[in-house]
């Protein structure tokens, strides 16, 4: 596996819907020191909200995503290092699984293959709009989760594997269970994480944390505080 995510401690998930914090700007988000920023919204996105992002992060030297909900929102720019696709393994729904991905290339392909990505989710939280939109089946063991991820790298060739518990902290058995099952994969685990605490505590079970309503709920200085949990958790492992 070589994409760049196998590099990452940290993503920054930016809402293009969301406001930052009174007095910030997204020259303070670019320099938090995460690995990469992901633009992404599940609702009331739009392509205008989206360029408004790409535009104000592109001045800054941090690597740049779109994930778009969906197909209707992808924006083309030269200024994004590539397109990170959520394709969501437990969703009731096929649209969520191919669906959006085949209308994505339908009305807008050939698209840019050599920068596009995709992300196989396992969504965890039924309370999170994301398991809404997508009718998720979230009911999923331990167990459950392995086996999930394991289809994804295994028979599917996903490089990134992203367990998604969006609005609360996830269960650790369940996501050191989908560790376990990958050999090559990154796992990715985005959900609850809103202290350097917490950021340590699930540092030690993922490859990379996605952080996202902390920065528009508290700032920059609390998105720092989760990156030097995962790089802290991260280097203890290493010595280890």
């Amino acid at each position: 596996m070589t994409g760049p995510w196998t590099e990452w401690d940290h993503v920054l998930k930016v809402d293009p819907d969301k406001d930052l914090v009174d007095g910030e700007t997204f020259e303070d988000v670019c320099r938090t020191g995460t690995d990469a920023i992901e633009i992404g919204g599940t609702l009331d996105i739009t392509t205008e909200k989206m360029e408004r992002v790409v535009d104000a992060c592109s001045r800054y030297d941090v690597p740049l995503y779109q994930e778009p909900s969906n197909p209707g929102v992808v924006i083309e720019s030269d200024d994004l290092d590539g397109y990170l696709i959520p394709t969501v393994f437990n969703a009731e729904s096929s649209f969520w699984v191919t669906g959006a991905h085949k209308e994505w290339v339908r009305i807008d392909g050939p698209l840019d293959w050599d920068r596009t990505y995709t992300e196989a989710y396992i969504v965890m939280n039924p309370d999170a709009s994301v398991a809404e939109l997508t009718e998720a089946d979230t009911d999923q063991t331990a167990e459950d989760v392995a086996s999930f991820a394991a289809v994804a790298e295994k028979m599917f060739g996903q490089e990134i594997v992203y367990v998604e518990y969006s609005g609360t902290f996830g269960d650790t058995e369940k996501v050191s269970a989908a560790r376990d099952a990958l050999d090559d994969a990154s796992l990715f685990y985005g959900g609850g994480i809103g202290d350097y605490d917490a950021a340590y505590e699930m540092g030690k079970h993922a490859d990379t944390i996605v952080v996202g309503d902390l920065l528009h709920d508290e700032g920059v200085d609390a998105v720092r505080e989760t990156v030097e949990g995962v790089k802290d958790a991260h280097a203890e492992a290493l010595v280890e």
